[in-house]
């Protein structure tokens, strides 16, 4: 089984923070890390100093590829600091399909 997973640590949501499923918006100095299983990728955040890891709104997304999953993990990045309450950016399901 293939898997990969990377984690980018330091990232700052615009205004309106990030939606999380299991507490709503979070906010402050985050750290996103996204885990590819082979045929979908799981995207979580935690509080960069915290031990408890929240899952972003529209997790899992299908993700057929290593490059694909590493191509998501930016986007997603990207969108958490952009802030207004994101979460997978909606769109990505049409590139993984």
């Amino acid at each position: 089984m293939a898997w990969a997973s990377w984690t980018t640590t330091g990232v700052f949501p615009g205004a309106g923070g990030v939606r999380t499923e299991e507490v709503g918006i979070i906010s402050g100095d985050l750290t996103v890390h996204t885990t590819w299983t082979g045929a979908q990728a799981q995207v979580a955040v935690q509080y960069s100093s915290s031990s408890d890891w929240f899952t972003l709104s529209g997790s899992p997304v299908e993700c057929v590829s290593e490059p694909e999953s590493r191509d998501l993990h930016q986007a997603v990045v990207e969108a958490v600091r952009g802030g207004g309450g994101s979460g997978v950016p909606p769109h990505w399901a049409t590139f993984a399909a």
